[in-house]
Formats: structure tokens, C-alpha cells, sequence
């Protein structure tokens, strides 16, 4: 079969693909010859970023995230196999994705996001999530509420990002859709509600882990003096307060909402449809049908999270968050919430047991997408790592931050950008830079030690919401129910919009040394860009 070049046109993503491919194939064949005939450097130097830079160009080229992310892995497995093919199957299989497979901590999240996925289709069957939307629409009455109302649910549940995205998700998206709000807004106001809120919150797992990487001081104190300087995450607040009540959208995320107010929710040319067969169910269904089952979630998931840490061995409640083990708390909360569940539907006769156990397979299924994506994007972030990408950007700050001083909290949170998009991890770039900071400054500037400390985690959550290989956007997605790219590339404008106000805010801040000064700056600033935009929207 012959193929026309001319049948090859730039607007289409699945030629976008093939020529992609054909590209990479070409960039490896020229890196094999640099890596083996030239002995060219790879460990520990900039190259070590090369497989995040093409599964990221890759996904937001071609629209395709699964085979950018795999060959973004098989990339980092011939960096690191020095492009020996036996070598490379090995790095790419047993010591990539099986092993990330095998480790325990992802373990725990994938088996927390099936119980999720399980729980929300019984939800769902019950027609409790139905129900909600009929009992939410009587009291929330405009596109506005409705999305005021999503931040809001968002802000209370800081306690784990993960937890948050897919509890938000599956309470509000019933809501959402009655209003026709768009799933990409849904998935944005979940995602700018998940880890901008979690690390403002001294108690969350956030706060533990940070505080587990500043060495030599008391951790939750330092935690609690930089909230005021995390500009990204106050700012990422503020910029949903001010785009649901301006009522200003733009980007791609305009052409989403605007397609949603005509009935597509997910700007794929599609109507939403509900399922006929559900539907005497959802009538039946009641508020008590969802608001019990995520009420015992939210208990469960609590007590599962303090039981790791200790407290019923006697730690305070504090101490045993800092302490808790997120990954088997979690699981073992949502478990015992969903059995509980179960019960509550058969005693309340809402469904049989075998309407239930069909629920489960279902559930899972619907979880299926995110569980691969995390897979590879957890694979690519081990192949990152053992390519020494960690101790590259760590050596770059360190030689740089002697003579910055005031010009550093600003430097800090455009590395933690980069250093959070490449790997996809907002926890990886606070231990790589955090103990650079206060090495750097305990003993010189405790101050600026506070203010770079706030840098360093605002980036590193901001890099976290642009990145496509970012678990947390990859949840947002999933609990959205929302295409994941659609939600990558409509939030991209509005996350780097509060990124470039971010900035300049950090250098205000690098100099003054006042929270007050420099989050007036930002808040006015910010003000101000989203009024030109939205001239500028209107006017188009």
C-alpha cells in the first residue's frame, strides 16, 4: 500500500504521530551514535531530561499521551542501557514498569483509585449522585454557584491531593452537568483546589512531607511562616474567585465552556447522554445515597492516615498526620468505607448484592486510562531519576545561589517550574531543593530562607498543574471523568497566567521581605492581566 504525502496534512494529530515517531526515531538513532561512538556524557548532565522533554512535547503535539509517555520511558531506558538493545528490554521492563508496579507506596495509590473508581459507579447505580444534582439545583442556581460551590467542597478537603481530586470529582460532577459547565473546568477547579490547598495546610500530607525534608529545624513550624509567601497557591485560589465572578474564560478552556453551554460537555462532538437503563434507579435514589458513603470515606480515609502515623499508639493527632504513610492509610479507610457502603445500600434496599458486585468490575474499568498513565509517568520519573536529572538541577542551584541573594526566591520558583514539569512530581522537586536552600541559608538569612522555601514549593505546584505526566493532573482528569489532555492544555494558559504574576511577586518579595507588600503586588497584578484578557476576549 502505497502512502501519499500529500494525504499528510499538519492539522491532523494522527499524522501529527507518525511524523513524530519518525522524529524520535531519528533523535535516538543520532543519540546512540553520540552515547557509543563519541562516549558523549549522559548521567548527570542536562541529557537526563531528554525522555521527560519528548514524552511531554510528544503528548502536547500529538494529542496522544499513552504512546508519548511510553516512548518517553523507552527513551530513558536506552539512556541509561548506553542504547545496548538486551539491556535497554531489561531496564525498560523488570526495572522500569514492573518495578514501579511492585513498589508498594504506587501500589497503594492505584489500589485507592480502583476502590474510588468502584465506589463511584455504586454511587452512581444507587442514584444517590442524581439525586444530589436534582436536591444542589434547587439550592445552587447559577453556572456561578456551581463552580463557587466546587472550589469550596475543594478547599475543605485538603487533607491528601489525591483524595481531593477524585472526591470533588464524583460529588460535584453531577452538578456541573446540570449547569453545563464544561468537564475541563471541572477538572481545572478540582486541580487548582488539590495541591494549592494542601500545601497552604499545616495539616495534610503535604505539610508532612515538606516538613520531613527540612533538616536541623522544627519542619511544621517553617511550614507554617512560608503560607504567606506561597504566592502560586494563594494566587491559584484567588484566579478562581476572580474568573467565576468576572465570568471570564480564555484559551482553549473558552471554546470547552462554549461548547458546554450547547450541550458537549467534553468538546468531542458529542451530546451527553444518560443511560435509559438507570434511569427508574436515579429516581428512587435519594441525597443519603451519596452523602453517606463519602461521609464514611472522608472518616475512614482520616482515621486510616492518624492509625499509620501512631496515634493510637499514643502520638498526638499532629504528629501522626506528619508521620502517617498516606498510601496504606488510604487504602485502608476507602476499603473499609466501601464495605460499608455495600451494606448501607443493602439495608436500605437501594440495590440487590449482585447489582452491587456488578458495580465493582465497572468501577474499575472506569479507572483503567488513569492507572496506565500513572504507570508510565511513574516509570518515566525512575528513569529521570537513575539518569541523575535530580542531581543536574540540584548542582545548578547550588553554584548559582551565592551571589542571587534577593533576586533568589524568584530563580527558585522558575527552576521548581522546570525541575516539577519534566518529572511530573511537586514532593521529588521539594527534597531536591528544599536542603539547598537551607543549607544555603539558615545561618546567613532566615528570612529569605522562609521566602525561598515558599518559592521552591509555589513552583514546584505550578510545574506539578502544567505537567501532563503530573499524577495529580492525571486524577484531576480522572475525577473529572474529563479527556486528559483537553484538561492539560485548557489549564496550561490560566496556570501560567498566575505563574507569570508568581514571578514578579517573588522578586517584589526577594527584596522587601514582606508578605503583605508583595501579595498586594500579586493580588493587584493579577487583577489587572485577567481585565486586559478579558477585554481582549470580549473585543475577539
Amino acid at each position: 500500500m502505497k502512502i501519499k504525502l500529500s494525504s499528510f496534512k499538519p492539522g491532523n494529530p494522527k499524522h501529527l504521530t507518525y511524523l513524530s515517531l519518525i522524529v524520535v526515531t531519528l533523535f535516538l538513532g543520532c543519540l546512540d551514535y553520540a552515547v557509543g561512538t563519541c562516549h558523549m556524557p549522559v548521567k548527570n548532565t542536562a541529557w537526563a531530561l531528554t525522555p521527560a522533554i519528548i514524552a511531554i512535547s510528544l503528548a502536547l503535539i500529538t494529542k496522544e499521551v499513552y504512546s508519548s509517555l511510553f516512548l518517553g520511558v523507552l527513551t530513558g531506558a536506552m539512556l541509561n542501557a548506553g542504547f545496548q538493545p538486551v539491556d535497554g528490554l531489561e531496564r525498560l521492563f523488570p526495572n522500569g514498569i514492573m518495578a514501579v508496579l511492585a513498589d508498594k507506596w504506587n501500589v497503594g495509590i492505584l489500589v485507592f483509585l480502583v476502590i474510588l473508581g468502584m465506589m463511584v459507579q455504586l454511587m452512581n447505580r444507587a442514584g444517590g449522585s442524581a439525586a444530589f444534582a436534582t436536591w444542589a439545583s434547587k439550592r445552587i442556581k447559577s453556572r456561578e454557584g456551581a463552580q463557587l460551590s466546587t472550589m469550596l467542597l475543594g478547599c475543605l478537603i485538603f487533607i491528601d491531593d489525591y483524595f481531593n481530586c477524585l472526591t470533588v470529582g464524583s460529588v460535584m460532577r453531577p452538578v456541573t452537568d446540570k449547569h453545563q459547565i464544561s468537564r475541563a473546568k471541572l477538572a481545572y477547579l478540582i486541580d487548582s483546589t488539590a495541591a494549592p490547598i494542601c500545601i497552604i495546610a499545616p495539616i495534610s500530607s503535604w505539610a508532612a512531607a515538606v516538613s520531613g525534608f527540612v533538616k536541623d529545624e522544627n519542619g511544621i513550624s517553617i511550614f507554617i511562616q512560608s503560607i504567606p509567601y506561597n504566592f502560586y497557591a494563594l494566587l491559584t485560589l484567588l484566579m478562581m474567585v476572580f474568573i467565576i465572578f468576572m465570568r471570564v474564560d480564555y484559551g482553549p478552556m473558552l471554546l470547552h465552556e462554549n461548547n458546554a453551554r450547547n450541550g458537549d460537555l467534553f468538546t468531542t462532538g458529542k451530546r451527553k447522554r444518560t443511560n435509559p437503563e438507570s434511569k427508574s434507579k436515579e429516581e428512587k435514589g435519594h441525597v443519603s445515597d451519596l452523602v453517606v458513603p463519602v461521609a464514611f470515606l472522608i472518616i475512614g480515609c482520616v482515621i486510616g492516615m492518624i492509625y499509620t502515623g501512631g496515634f493510637f499508639q499514643g502520638k498526638s493527632f499532629i504528629d501522626a498526620f506528619a508521620a502517617s504513610d498516606a498510601s496504606v492509610g488510604l487504602v485502608m479507610g476507602s476499603s473499609v468505607a466501601l464495605v460499608i457502603t455495600i451494606g448501607y445500600y443493602l439495608v436500605r434496599q437501594s440495590m440487590t448484592f449482585g447489582e452491587c458486585t456488578e458495580c465493582l468490575p465497572e468501577g474499575f474499568k472506569q479507572m483503567v486510562p488513569a492507572i496506565l498513565i500513572l504507570t508510565f509517568a511513574w516509570a518515566l520519573k525512575n528513569m529521570t531519576d537513575s539518569l541523575g536529572a535530580s542531581a543536574y538541577v540540584a548542582g545548578l542551584v547550588e553554584h548559582s545561589a551565592s551571589g542571587l541573594m534577593g533576586f533568589l526566591p524568584a530563580i527558585i520558583f522558575i527552576v521548581a517550574v522546570g525541575l516539577a514539569f519534566a518529572s511530573g512530581t511537586s514532593w521529588g522537586t521539594f527534597g531536591i531543593l528544599i536542603p539547598i536552600v537551607v543549607s544555603c541559608f539558615q545561618e546567613v538569612d532566615p528570612q529569605l530562607m522562609i521566602i525561598s522555601i515558599s518559592a521552591c514549593m509555589a513552583g514546584a505546584v505550578c510545574g506539578d498543574h502544567c505537567s501532563p505526566i503530573s499524577d495529580t493532573t492525571i486524577m484531576s482528569s480522572a475525577g473529572a471523568q474529563c479527556g486528559h489532555l483537553n484538561h492539560v492544555t485548557t489549564q496550561l494558559p490560566y496556570s501560567m497566567t498566575v505563574a507569570f504574576v508568581s514571578f514578579f511577586t517573588f522578586l517584589v518579595a526577594g527584596f522587601t521581605k514582606s508578605e503583605l507588600i508583595s501579595l498586594a503586588f500579586g493580588i493587584v497584578t493579577l487583577f489587572l492581566l485577567l481585565m486586559i484578557i478579558r477585554k481582549k476576549t470580549v473585543s475577539d
